[in-house]
């Protein structure tokens, strides 16, 4: 492949986190590759020698100079129905993703995690499963290390890749020793043609895998036509092999057909995360964990930043950052996951930009269990007309503000979006960390 490459020209288009890291990647590789990004002066660029590779163009992409090439490795932000990609592609240029060229080179096991929701604390507890039990396991991909870092870490043992759906669209030939999707929900329709579109792009993670874990409380999640030795595993919360099943009248965590641990000695809350701990569990246990390692890791692990993170709790009112919902699904989950605990109220600070998702899908779960809402931002106005208690605010401070009037002993107020943040924000911890500001700032 080595050989293959120094003989190719490649374009390497979108400089972001993973483009910079395919740079690098292909610099050590001895290939002098040609860059090239929609932006004038992408974050980063300056820690390339611009004598190390065959030239730099910035702005609109040049679709004559990319049908000249022989490979393209684009980044996961830019579609491969951009008109320059398609016309390359027309030409015959192969047209490629980072995890794709990390899958042509990699030689150690990996378990590959995708799903509209929940798919970094997955990837973060099944690494920490595994590094409990002795094995060096490298999270990386979607959840901040790009794969072709990772792939120069020579110590790993395992690589736990959480992948978004840009990212599978150009990958074909990753192998997996496991793999799950965890759910589907909309998200990202502003990119895709329709749900069927989308939902086809989360199902390739089971492409190469010899075990695939789904959801069996989605049928969107459920392997199609798998390879005839890949093993399919249902994860539930009902009682099975892996599930919720009641020992001594107390629920407890199932996990190859025998009870784990009380659900009460799990550090994150929420039916949601309880299976999220079964996903990982099971996707741990493929590359070799103990089950003791993995106790001890559902014992101590509280949660990631901005995913149902308590930020306060005073005079009986918690307040819980959520901000890393940025899509319908993942806000009903939390919501679903929630309710339960909450005596009294649940205020919800939704808004933002929902990406083309038919909003109306969040109707029924505002109406059953939300008392209030309070929306901002460019899609808040058709969030507020779902319910019938909403209030529309300007900004993040005003909604903390509004939510701090109306909360009372016993109730939750709950940033979980729906919506992504860039109409408002630079990203979604930018947003949530602003509200943690805002809300450690009140005077209750």
């Amino acid at each position: 492949m080595q050989m293959n490459l120094n003989a190719k020209r490649i374009a390497v288009v979108g400089l972001g986190l993973s483009g910079l890291a395919t740079v690098r990647f292909l610099l050590a590789q001895g290939v002098k590759p040609v860059l090239m990004d929609s932006r004038s002066k992408p974050a980063g660029l300056e820690q390339i020698a611009t004598d190390k590779v065959d030239g730099i163009y910035l702005g609109e992409f040049d679709a004559n100079r990319l049908a000249q090439m022989d490979m393209i490795i684009v980044s996961p932000g830019l579609a491969p129905s951009h008109p320059a990609i398609r016309f390359a592609r027309a030409q015959g240029v192969e047209v490629l993703g980072d995890v794709e060229l990390f899958a042509r080179y990699n030689d150690k096991p990996v378990i590959a995690i995708t799903g509209s929701n929940g798919k970094s604390t997955v990837t973060t507890l099944v690494a920490e499963m595994l590094q409990q039990s002795g094995i060096n396991a490298v999270a990386a991909g979607n959840i901040g290390l790009p794969v072709l870092d990772a792939i120069r870490q020579q110590d790993a043992a395992v690589f736990v890749l959480e992948l978004s759906s840009f990212q599978l669209d150009t990958t074909s030939s990753l192998h997996s020793r496991a793999s799950c999707l965890l759910n589907v929900s909309a998200d990202h329709l502003d990119r895709y043609s329709d749900m069927a579109a989308y939902t086809a792009s989360k199902q390739r993670v089971y492409q190469h895998s010899a075990l695939a874990v789904y959801n069996q409380a989605d049928p969107l999640t459920y392997p199609g036509v798998t390879a005839a030795d890949t093993t399919q595993l249902a994860i539930s919360l009902q009682d099975a092999d892996y599930g919720i099943s009641i020992v001594k009248g107390e629920p407890w965590l199932n996990v190859a057909g025998e009870p784990l641990l009380p659900v009460s000695q799990l550090a994150i809350t929420g039916s949601h995360n309880q299976f999220n701990a079964l996903a990982a569990a099971a996707l741990a246990l493929s590359c070799g964990a103990s089950r003791a390692a993995i106790a001890r890791t559902l014992q101590q692990f509280d949660g990631l930043a901005h995913r149902c993170q308590l930020v306060r709790s005073d005079k009986g009112v918690r307040w819980i950052n959520d901000s890393k919902a940025t899509n319908i699904g993942a806000t009903l989950a939390a919501i679903a996951g929630l309710r339960p605990s909450i005596s009294g109220k649940l205020i919800l600070i939704a808004g933002g930009d929902a990406k083309g998702a038919d909003l109306t899908e969040l109707q029924p779960v505002l109406t059953r269990d939300v008392n209030h809402v309070i929306t901002l931002g460019q899609d808040g106005p058709a969030i507020a007309a779902l319910h019938p208690h909403a209030t529309e605010v300007k900004d993040l401070q005003s909604a903390v503000q509004q939510a701090a009037k109306m909360a009372k002993s016993g109730d939750m107020v709950l940033l979980s979006p729906a919506c992504a943040s860039l109409d408002m924000f630079k990203s979604y911890a930018e947003r949530g960390e602003l509200f943690a500001k805002a809300v450690k700032e009140l005077k209750l």
